[in-house]
């Protein structure tokens, strides 16, 4: 899939499928997640038109799945994407990712990856332009992930994840503050009706999603909140804290537009990962302290009156 784009007709065996599972089925794509991660990236059209994954095919549709992103840098001038290790051993790394890093290659950002500088050591998936990858971060987002080098490690790795068994804290800095310490936001998110390059609960296709966060300094203005996910939606902790009305601070999409606190992105950071190591067992709890950006921003606003 990384050569050239793949061609399909849809076969009338195949009316009325979910476009997800028209693609999965097919020997070109291999399983229906890899055809979801391929729809979400915007590299499957139907007729010349980007659809969802719930899209309902009908004989004769012309799928083309566009080429993959090359899963190493474009050129060898390109420069790799600085990232600091918390913790490796031969099974998976944990990566501390910079903000403004993006995870894997993608329309609009063919080079300069994580996936890329982890060339050689990263490994596992269905998708060979993002070996090893389980979960993401945002590209303005802060902190830490786990990369399996392996398919077997990869396969536990996505386990562990569905069944909770990751823990993936956060640090954010939200606007306001919450009438309770501690709450869980339970609401189905999905592309939004109106804004499609959002999420949020305003959605025609929702999708579970819960939010944890517990109220760590409440402060004048804002206040910083320990989050957890107990699932994993794209922008999710960001589209719940806005839903609630204490969007982060910084955010450009979700909260003001408006500088804040000196910041040039959203106050959010992976602060920790903790799990059950899928080949010995072991617990490997890993932190990362708040860069510097968000440290001094969090100073500034534990000074404002």
């Amino acid at each position: 899939m990384t050569a050239a784009a793949v061609h399909i007709e849809i076969t009338p065996d195949e009316e009325g499928r979910r476009l997800d599972a028209a693609l999965g089925a097919r020997p070109e794509v291999g399983s229906r997640a890899a055809a979801q991660r391929m729809i979400d990236a915007g590299r499957v059209t139907v007729d010349g038109r980007r659809r969802s994954k719930g899209h309902r095919v009908h004989a004769g549709n012309r799928v083309v799945v566009e080429a993959a992103p090359p899963a190493s840098p474009v050129d060898e001038g390109a420069s790799l994407a600085p990232f600091a290790v918390a913790y490796e051993d031969r099974h998976l790394i944990v990566v501390d990712k910079p903000a403004g890093v993006v995870v894997h290659p993608a329309r609009g950002h063919a080079s300069g990856t994580l996936v890329q500088a982890l060339a050689g050591r990263a490994a596992g998936g269905d998708d060979p332009w993002r070996p090893g990858v389980v979960h993401r971060l945002d590209r303005d987002t802060s902190g830490l992930l786990v990369v399996a080098k392996s398919d077997a490690v990869h396969r536990d790795l996505q386990a562990l994840l569905r069944a909770r068994g990751i823990r993936r804290e956060y640090r954010a800095l939200v606007e306001g503050r919450p009438e309770s310490r501690s709450g869980t936001i339970d609401a189905p998110l999905g592309r939004d009706r109106e804004r499609r390059t959002v999420v949020s609960t305003r959605t025609d296709r929702p999708r579970s999603a819960r939010t944890h966060f517990l109220q760590l300094e409440p402060l004048v203005r804002t206040t910083l909140l320990e989050v957890w996910l107990e699932t994993g939606r794209t922008h999710q902790i960001r589209a719940h804290l806005a839903a609630i009305g204490h969007p982060v601070v910084g955010d450009p999409v979700y909260g003001s537009a408006r500088p804040s606190l000196g910041l040039a992105r959203q106050f959010l950071h992976a602060a920790r990962l903790a799990f059950h190591h899928p080949a010995t067992g072991e617990a490997v709890d890993v932190g990362s302290e708040l860069p510097a950006d968000l440290a001094e921003a969090l100073a500034w606003a534990r000074e404002e009156r």
